[in-house]
């Protein structure tokens, strides 16, 4: 391995160690040497890559995000053409994720934003933009169904994009307070049939 491909790789397990280990303990609880210590490096090897906890939470959250991107991009949903599937299908996708531990499906922006919103500026620009941006993602599908199946519905699409994000969030935070996913997964099933509640295939089949 080429000391570029170590550096790359170094720097990898450190945000990987701060999804498991800020989504387990909080971003305030969460230390440098706990990091550390889930990603198996050194302080030193730390404090190569990122000049302090700050810095790595901006990158995670990055990091977050990107990883989030890919599986999203890749699920089966993407490929329905129908955008009111395609919708439904995004909530089945989210329901069919909540697995493992709590760390492993739970939003590492929603739960550094809820500590940081006032003390950290930053991390909560960030956790912002990426959730926005994946409201708005939703929202395309969302826009696209509304046209078709509720155009005179005078809700807006971007309104219930961000509505969904409201609920996983939510659904988050319930999992976390019970400690497992079943309560969660109950919240997407409401959301499912809300969210079903929105659009009339039958009187806009023909449209």
């Amino acid at each position: 391995m080429s000391t570029t491909q170590g550096h790359h790789a170094s720097k990898e397990r450190f945000l990987d160690a701060a999804l498991q280990v800020i989504r387990s303990k909080g971003y305030m609880a969460t230390r440098i040497e706990d990091i550390c210590e889930e990603a198996g490096l050194t302080k030193g090897s730390f404090f190569h890559h990122f000049d302090s906890k700050e810095e790595l939470a901006l990158a995670a959250a990055d990091h977050f995000a990107a990883m989030a991107d890919r599986a999203f991009a890749n699920a089966p949903y993407q490929k329905v053409t129908d955008p009111l599937d395609r919708l439904l299908g995004y909530i089945d996708f989210r329901a069919a994720i909540l697995k493992g531990d709590l760390p492993d499906f739970t939003c590492l922006l929603g739960t550094m934003v809820q500590e940081v919103y006032h003390t950290h500026p930053e991390i909560r620009a960030a956790c912002e933009k990426h959730i926005s941006a994946h409201a708005a993602a939703v929202t395309r599908d969302i826009a696209e169904a509304k046209r078709r199946y509720a155009p005179s519905a005078r809700w807006t699409p971007e309104s219930l994009g961000l509505f969904t994000q409201a609920v996983l969030q939510g659904a988050f935070v319930l999992a976390k307070a019970k400690g497992g996913p079943e309560v969660a997964a109950q919240s997407l099933k409401h959301l499912r049939r809300y969210l079903e509640t929105q659009f009339d295939r039958i009187s806009n089949q023909g449209d």
